[in-house]
């Protein structure tokens, strides 16, 4: 199993550079990957050349590029790009987002995200190969009947033969996807106790291509504190949990919350969305229970954290996905040196 870091967004001020000090600090240390992400601000693709351009060795990953934001054809130019300036070190991670981010900032139907990510993959990786690419789906077709468009085939050679995909995926169903197409599943909120649930579906869509998990990268994204107190440790990451829980989608249609849900947190999911939705956000973190915080971070000490990382191993877990959540940038960078030293002494590095 391996270390990976997530680095989120850019909000402004000198944050990107906080960021770059902690790829390269997580560099020095043989992390694989850092993933930046993407919502209705900084977008992905920009970061991620900025930190390959002072990185050498790991590997950036986007976690994710937003189906709805760009066509198929220009993921492929942009993953392409990326991995041709990288060296090879790209990771093309892959979500089909939300249906409020999806309709109301891109002003693209949330209808058949299913259908659409398989065409859309088809798609990228066609180009990826460097194929005059033609498709006929029922989302995208290319090129446009009737049109004076032709068919196509990209100009710039990605460094590798196969830039790997992956899949932001949470339903059943979506899981069940990620395994058939994806080379990796970009995980969230994960208990290592639930994960084997989640892999009965990837390992569903990887029978129907009579293939296993061997060579599937399955990535767990988790927040990371150090500290004595666990308490205390917890409480920066409750802003988080609430959001995804209580904020990400409508009280109809929020894949999080159903999550938590599935997790046997119904009760105390339904809660959280309560107070969320209503804009008592303060009153949501506080609902979020410490036992479910705990079950989906690493905290406390490096002794602490190597349980866990032996959990998620054992799980089934390849890469560990970090995202620190101490207040200052040295604080984060001494997390990831613990975190790597509790990996160390789990004894499941891979």
């Amino acid at each position: 199993m391996r270390l990976g870091l997530n680095i989120g967004f850019v909000y402004g001020g000198d944050d990107h550079l906080d960021h770059l000090r902690l790829v390269k600090e997580a560099e020095a240390l043989g992390f694989s990957v850092t993933w930046a992400a993407e919502a209705y601000g900084s977008d992905a693709a920009t970061l991620l050349s900025w930190i390959a351009a002072q990185t050498t060795t790991i590997d950036v990953g986007a976690a994710v590029f937003q189906i709805p934001a760009r066509t198929p054809a220009m993921t492929a130019m942009t993953a392409a790009t990326l991995d041709r300036l990288s060296n090879g070190r790209f990771r093309l991670g892959l979500g089909v987002s939300g249906p409020q981010v999806s309709e109301g900032w891109h002003g693209v139907r949330f209808s058949q995200p299913l259908l659409r990510t398989r065409e859309y993959v088809d798609i990228v990786n066609a180009a990826l190969r460097r194929e005059t690419v033609a498709y006929e789906g029922k989302h995208f077709t290319l090129p446009l009947p009737d049109g004076p468009g032709k068919a196509l085939k990209l100009t710039v050679r990605p460094i590798r033969d196969h830039v790997p995909v992956y899949l932001a995926a949470v339903g059943p169903k979506n899981l069940e996807l990620a395994g058939e197409i994806a080379d990796g599943w970009l995980g969230i909120l994960n208990d290592p106790a639930y994960l084997g649930e989640q892999l009965t579906h990837i390992k569903a869509g990887r029978a129907a291509r009579q293939k296993d998990l061997d060579g599937f990268d399955v990535v767990v994204t988790t927040p990371l504190m150090t500290g004595d107190d666990l308490q205390v440790a917890a409480d920066p990451v409750r802003g988080y949990a609430a959001l995804y829980i209580g904020g990400m989608g409508s009280r109809e249609k929020n894949f999080y919350n159903a999550l938590a849900v599935r997790m046997g947190y119904a009760e105390e999911a339904k809660q959280i969305q309560d107070l969320y939705l209503d804009k008592k956000h303060r009153e949501a973190m506080a609902a979020v229970p410490f036992g479910f915080l705990d079950s989906i971070s690493l905290l406390g000490s490096k002794e602490r954290m190597a349980d866990k990382l032996t959990a998620y191993a054992e799980a089934g877990a390849t890469t560990v996905a970090l995202t620190p959540f101490a207040s200052t940038v040295e604080q984060r960078i001494a997390d990831l040196h613990t975190a790597a030293e509790a990996l160390e002494l789990a004894g499941v590095a891979g």
